[in-house]
């Protein structure tokens, strides 16, 4: 068997087998919903339900989604560019270090003024972070997937090293977690008793932000013309080198603006617990949203509501919510194995 390029796939096709991928996902879910001992559509309805069944729900997954949506931006424009950022995680962890150093009463501002810095402070140190990989890779040729991952255990241990040292609570017990932020230091609530906050909205900016420039600027052209074939938008004239350096920077920025987006919305302060992998799962939210960066903000609420029904069900039926991370891996997998199939065929040879 061999694949054999489809030069103009039918609608049909475009369209069913992103459909079919789903339904095989839907099937593996319930397939191992029945192994775990629950009943198949007691346990997806029940996952559908903990995710937007109330209020409450929504807006809970509305907040989990809202790191996802940083994340997954920050992968899509820079896979777009066929530059592989895996160092979200680092950036973000590099964003939120920036605004509790910042935050935490060295700028005594209002918060019109100090939020806006915050957000500005975080997005440059995340561009900071990825732009060292990029540089090693268009001056030196150094594979960027080896020096963004390694970056990731890297940020991480110096992030250990200032909470445990110069950035300590004195006044926290036990797990170690740097000062609160101030309250002018905070994003306010959406909703008053509930965790939703405006980096959702700053999310959603960001996101149509990224749109108007892939779509409507000279760099969004130049990314697309570097990642479809850097040769030929080397040989018409378009600066290569250059291109990846911004997109490092504008990649990188998004994902530090997660990490001002957990700690001034949420959490109020730093410690190593502050992201189960938002870094990584940004990786499959760009990859099923397409590398679009509208559709990412779906695919980030589908993400966030499959972990947050999976928790509410887990409760309810008995079944281990790890079941979410085994239904998202699948998705993706299917996902990629549909879209492969859109473009070729198989046939014997």
């Amino acid at each position: 068997m061999r694949l054999e390029p489809i030069a103009r796939p039918s609608a049909l096709r475009l369209a069913g087998l992103p459909l079919l991928a789903l339904a095989a996902t839907v099937a593996l879910a319930a397939g191992l919903a029945a192994l775990a001992g629950g009943e198949p559509l007691a346990v997806l309805g029940l996952i559908v339900k903990g995710a937007a069944g109330s209020r409450f729900a929504l807006l809970e997954t509305l907040n989990r989604a809202t790191p996802l949506i940083f994340t997954g931006l920050a992968v899509a424009v820079a896979f777009r560019a066929k530059l592989w950022n895996i160092g979200g995680e680092a950036q973000l962890y590099m964003g939120a270090l920036v605004t509790v150093v910042l935050g935490t009463g060295a700028l005594g501002w209002p918060s019109p003024a100090l939020l806006p810095a915050l957000a500005l402070a975080a997005l440059m140190a995340g561009a900071l972070v990825l732009l060292l990989p990029a540089l090693l890779k268009v001056r030196l040729g150094v594979d960027e997937v080896v020096t963004t991952l390694l970056l990731n255990f890297v940020v991480l241990l110096v992030v250990s090293m200032l909470l445990e040292g110069p950035l300590k609570d004195p006044r926290a017990m036990g797990w170690p977690q740097s000062a609160r932020l101030v309250p002018e230091a905070r994003l306010p609530r959406i909703v008053d008793g509930l965790r939703l906050h405006w980096g959702f909205a700053l999310a959603l900016i960001a996101a149509a932000a990224v749109w108007l420039i892939q779509t409507r600027t000279t760099l969004g052209y130049e990314m697309r013309a570097v990642g479809l074939n850097r040769e030929a938008a080397a040989f018409a004239g378009i600066p290569v080198g250059r291109v990846i350096l911004r997109t490092a920077l504008l990649s990188g920025g998004l994902a530090g603006l997660a990490g001002f987006s957990e700690v001034a919305g949420l959490r109020g302060n730093l410690t190593l617990a502050l992201s189960p992998g938002f870094g990584y799962t940004g990786i499959i939210v760009a990859m099923l949203a397409l590398l679009h960066p509208l559709g990412v903000v779906l695919s980030a609420v589908f993400v966030a509501g499959v972990f947050v029904g999976a928790d509410s069900m887990s409760r309810a039926a008995g079944v281990p919510s790890y079941i979410a991370d085994i239904l998202l891996a699948a998705a993706l997998l299917f996902m990629v194995l549909a879209l492969m199939l859109t473009r070729f065929r198989l046939v014997r040879g």
